[in-house]
């Protein structure tokens, strides 16, 4: 694996996360029985079986269990006694021919010949282990042979006396691997093919699904803003149901719908399987509830399983699925088709960590946010189709590493931008679906240690990183803010080289629909439907918009569609272009459609836009294209304000230059001046000006090579088949695998794999690509498999 540096950063909260299970395992010293002497592995052997144990005991209630280096355990019983703890330094992999079952106190992964319950602290671990080295390793189904899906793999972890109800129960890998890997699903979830009504008992999907049973359950997003602001979620409308027969793309629910479910058009809801065959969940949900972390230099990677009801409400660091402070060490760990759900502390916190790939999974229903990266260091992950749904309002954690954060609800949050976000969905979660957040104050500075693509450590302010790629999101219903993109950064962000750049983003059913304080902003082809705010309390400053639509955004009949710099401040400090702006069915109000911003504290902003349209218009053709906005109008402070040039509005080289009646540039001249309805309001102008250009504010260079992850390497035959994943900002045009240029299976390499007729004598398989700028992989992705 790669030997680049691990986290860059190890915050002062880190030695108590380390120790969590130290602490786990103190506890309530003194007051507990003695624990039960270690039960120790003799051999490999199945754990039904008197002989696989020193002694010839099975362990039974209360035992603590040692698997040895060395030995394979295969874990082939169903049982609900408790086991203490269970200590794997060897190999204990479930059965594939039955159901099992698992109730555990403590699970750890960790190489060693002595079993303890102290000192599970991991910092023995914080140096990679050698390539080829036999790890510690537990195996809930294997990438290559996951447990078939007529048998069911169960972990419970269950509370024990005298441990530590803060940081247990609890599963965590310390430099070993965990696998867990169950039947696979076509898809975990997808759009409804055709509008669910309410009464039904019936969804159609938008495609055929494989791997979906009868007995699962599953949920039917909302469609519909059902709760205003500050109001309680029992007017939340997503729905879970149960199938009770599964017809292709036909399922059948064991209760009718509540609400009606969009399924039609540009706009619909989805249907997502909760339901895995392997399960890890708290065997108390409403006492102490588990969690599970994966540690540096640890190994595994997780497939169409199933985590509920984990999570430990307000504690830092006690999530359902932690990847912490693991740096490079687990690059080609990947996270697919796994449901996360009702989880009292996040569903995925990705922490100090790189190169993950989370694809195809479900989060539904979380305390706190949903998809989170917590410290501002992570770059170079991958979320790619997830589905976010009821991330609600949690509390601020003690000793949390990012102070502003307030853990109010969002789908998907972050401090450091330079990962790729694609074809996901935020539903219905508590204030954001999407949110970009990163501010500084005198106490505590965005300068961080950020890895960078020559694999060094620099010091980086993280509000100027752009994405890798964010591409093909979608947020509906959400409580507050589809998109709240740089809230807080001061107006501190990306340069025009290297600026945000968004694509193919739908908004729909939102009160604000996309915040935008980020400066060098690159929006093409965003839709936003339905949402009172479209373009909201936006800093213009280098933004560049490309065929936006915003349609019937009148839910209370005052909508702001596209609003003015910094909402009620009005004030501008940079320029913005648009070129194609579509409105579409709105009805008539005293808002304009486009507001005019009045201050001009530069003194160089300038909002130019082209194709501008209002289509299937519902107000006599009497509401105003661009005015001032509502609320506050404060007088200009500027000696000009920020008029809007429609270029060719006329004709060809004839543009309206339309400006405010409080501004410097119409008192100068009010002559030249015009009103011309609906073009203007009762506060706006125009006036026809020629030999205007249309600015060019971006200059995006791509300077940034790709990044590259081996995923899966199988045994096929005399050959090897490799697979992996590979972002870039740019296109890629060739990816080689040990000289062997790889097959893009998905657009620019997002999925690839290639087929190795042999391996050299050290066994390695290196990948790397290059993009079409020339821009070279300096970190190639290298493991090494047993020839």
């Amino acid at each position: 694996m790669n030997r680049a540096a691990c986290s860059p950063r190890l915050p002062a909260i880190a030695s108590s996360l380390l120790l969590l299970v130290a602490a786990c395992l103190t506890g309530a010293a003194g007051t507990a029985a003695e624990p039960a002497p270690w039960i120790k592995s003799a051999r490999s052997g199945e754990w039904s079986a008197a002989a696989t144990w020193e002694g010839g005991a099975v362990p039974a209630a209360g035992a603590r269990v040692f698997v040895r280096a060395g030995h394979v355990v295969q874990y082939d019983v169903k049982s609900t006694d408790t086991i203490r703890a269970v200590h794997v330094a060897g190999t204990l992999t479930f059965a594939h021919d039955r159901d099992t079952q698992l109730n555990v106190g403590v699970l750890k992964i960790e190489a060693g010949e002595f079993p303890s319950e102290q000192g599970f602290d991991c910092d023995a671990h914080l140096l990679e282990m050698e390539d080829g080295a036999v790890r510690a390793a537990l195996e809930v189904g294997t990438p290559d042979q996951p447990i078939p899906a007529n048998h069911t793999a169960l972990i419970r972890l269950a509370a024990v006396e005298g441990q530590d109800k803060q940081s247990c129960p609890a599963i965590v890998c310390c430099g070993g691997r965990m696998d867990f890997h169950g039947a696979p699903l076509s898809r975990t979830w997808l759009k409804l093919g055709a509008t669910a009504g309410k009464g039904e008992t019936h969804v159609t999907l938008d495609e055929p699904v494989t791997g979906w049973r009868v007995g699962d359950r599953v949920i039917v997003t909302a469609t519909h803003l059902g709760r205003d602001i500050g109001q309680g979620t029992d007017r939340l409308q997503t729905e879970e149901r149960t199938i009770t027969a599964v017809d292709g793309a036909r399922i059948t629910l064991n209760e009718p719908l509540v609400n009606a479910h969009l399924g039609e058009g540009d706009f619909r809801g989805e249907v997502a399987n909760l339901s895995r065959n392997v399960i890890v969940e708290s065997a108390s949900p409403e006492g102490e509830r588990g969690h599970t972390m994966y540690h540096r230099g640890s190994a595994g990677s997780i497939s169409y399983a199933e985590f509920r009801h984990l999570g430990k409400r307000n504690v830092l660091g006690r999530y359902s699925l932690h990847f912490h402070l693991v740096g490079n060490t687990m690059r080609g760990s990947s996270v697919i088709g796994t449901s996360i759900w009702d989880s009292h502390n996040r569903w995925l916190t990705i922490h100090g960590t790189n190169y993950l790939l989370v694809r195809d999974c479900v989060g539904y229903q979380s305390i706190g946010h949903g998809f989170f990266m917590e410290d501002g260091t992570e770059v170079y992950n991958i979320l790619d189709r997830n589905l976010a749904v009821q991330s609600m309002e949690g509390k601020k954690l003690p000793k949390q590493v990012l102070p502003f954060d307030q853990n109010e609800g969002s789908g998907f949050w972050w401090a450091n931008s330079f990962n790729t976000f694609t074809r996901n969905v935020a539903c219905e979660n508590n204030r954001y679906g999407y949110r970009f957040e990163a501010t500084q104050t005198s106490a505590l500075k965005m300068t961080l240690p950020v890895l960078q693509a020559d694999g060094k450590i620099k010091e980086t302010d993280i509000r100027t990183l752009p994405f890798v790629q964010f591409e093909d999101n979608e947020a509906h219903c959400d409580g507050l803010y589809g998109i709240n993109l740089g809230e807080g950064v001061n107006r501190v962000g990306p340069d025009e080289r290297h600026p945000f750049v968004m694509r193919n983003t739908k908004i729909w059913e939102i009160h604000y629909a996309f915040r935008v304080q980020s400066p060098s902003v690159l929006v093409e082809n965003m839709q936003i439907h339905k949402s009172v705010y479209g373009v909201y309390h936006p800093n213009f400053d280098r933004h560049v918009y490309r065929n936006v639509t915003i349609s019937q955004s009148d839910r209370n009949g005052d909508a702001e569609p596209f609003n003015r710099g910094h909402d009620d401040d009005s004030v501008q400090f940079g320029s913005l272009t648009v070129d194609g702006l579509t409105f579409v069915g709105h009805q008539n109000s005293s808002m304009p459609l486009i507001q005019l911003s009045d201050d001009n504290p530069t003194g160089t902003a300038e909002t130019h836009m082209k194709n501008v349209s209002v289509l299937d218009r519902k107000d006599g053709n009497r509401r105003a294209l661009i005015n001032l906005g509502g609320g506050p109008r404060p007088n200009p402070k500027s000696p000009t304000s920020v008029p809007v040039i429609l270029h060719d509005y006329y004709g060809s080289g004839r543009h309206a230059k339309v400006a405010s009646m409080k501004s410097g540039e119409f008192k100068t001249d009010p002559s030249a001046y015009k009103s011309d309805p609906p073009l203007t309001g009762d506060e706006s102008r125009v006036t026809e000006v020629r030999d205007v250009p249309f600015p060019e504010l971006l200059k995006p260079i791509d300077d940034q090579p790709p990044a590259t992850v081996i995923t899966r390497v199988r045994r096929v035959g005399e050959a090897w088949q490799v697979s992996g994943v590979a972002e870039d900002n740019g296109q890629i045009q060739q990816l080689v695998v040990n000289g062997q240029p790889a097959r893009s299976i998905r657009g620019n390499f997002a999925e690839w794999d290639v087929t190795l007729k042999s391996l050299p004598a050290n066994a390695a398989i290196m990948a790397f690509a290059t993009d079409a700028a020339g821009n070279v992989e300096q970190i190639p992705h290298t493991v090494h498999v047993a020839p």
